[in-house]
């Protein structure tokens, strides 16, 4: 078809198509009809009429989109599966204080920071309004009232912290699970000593920070 298309007229055949006759644009358009005349021998000259007035030509070369494929999103772990899987169990040779002492620096610079620097002058208002929104973790927490009296006086740093109970771990390497209904807590920081009702404060430490909560405190446990 290569061949066929490039190939150049004759002599014989420029003259039989009347292609030399012309000139200017009667050689051009003569040309382009014996060129159709060649390359499509079997259309009527009819055909080759419509062909050349009706047929639209796109000059320019249009890409066409890929469509972005949708990916799709992984799934966690639902909750039951982190159970079963103990992914967040604490393992028996690390139920240490000692190893935990550098969460609880950690900790205490945090809240520094928070508070904008622990001074005597601070409000306490502020600062227990601030430890309410403020991440637990490292923190030496302690349980100062409960109806269950045997959590009375279990202080420790707390390690885990889920939307009902406290997870602490004591000085004698001991890691004790404190609900939070029905206990009040204190945390101490440089001083200042803040008090967590328990059953005001069943929430993840995550939704805790968008948590509005009552500046006026609550004696019941």
């Amino acid at each position: 078809m290569t061949s066929v298309v490039y190939h150049a007229f004759s002599q014989k055949e420029a003259k039989e198509l009347d292609v030399q006759q012309h000139s200017g644009a009667q050689r051009a358009e003569a040309f382009v009809r014996a060129f159709l005349k060649r390359s499509m021998p079997r259309m009527s000259q009819q055909a080759l009429e419509d062909h050349l007035q009706r047929k639209a030509v796109v000059l320019e070369y249009f890409t066409h989109r890929k469509q972005k494929e949708k990916r799709k999103k992984s799934k966690g772990l639902s909750a039951k599966q982190r159970r079963e899987l103990r992914l967040f169990d604490i393992k028996p040779e690390q139920q240490r204080y000692s190893l935990f002492l550098p969460l609880h620096e950690l900790w205490k610079q945090y809240i520094r920071d928070l508070c904008n620097g622990l001074k005597p002058d601070t409000q306490p208002q502020m600062i227990q309004a601030k430890l309410l929104k403020a991440d637990l973790h490292g923190a030496i927490v302690s349980v100062t009232k409960s109806k269950c009296p045997s959590y009375v006086g279990v202080t420790g740093i707390l390690l885990q912290e889920t939307k009902h109970v406290f997870k602490i771990i004591t000085k004698e390497d001991r890691l004790k699970v404190i609900p939070k209904l029905n206990c009040v807590f204190t945390v101490e920081i440089d001083g200042f000593i803040s008090y967590i009702y328990g059953s005001k404060f069943q929430l993840r430490s995550s939704e805790r920070s968008a948590k509005k909560f009552k500046a006026k405190g609550t004696i019941d446990l």
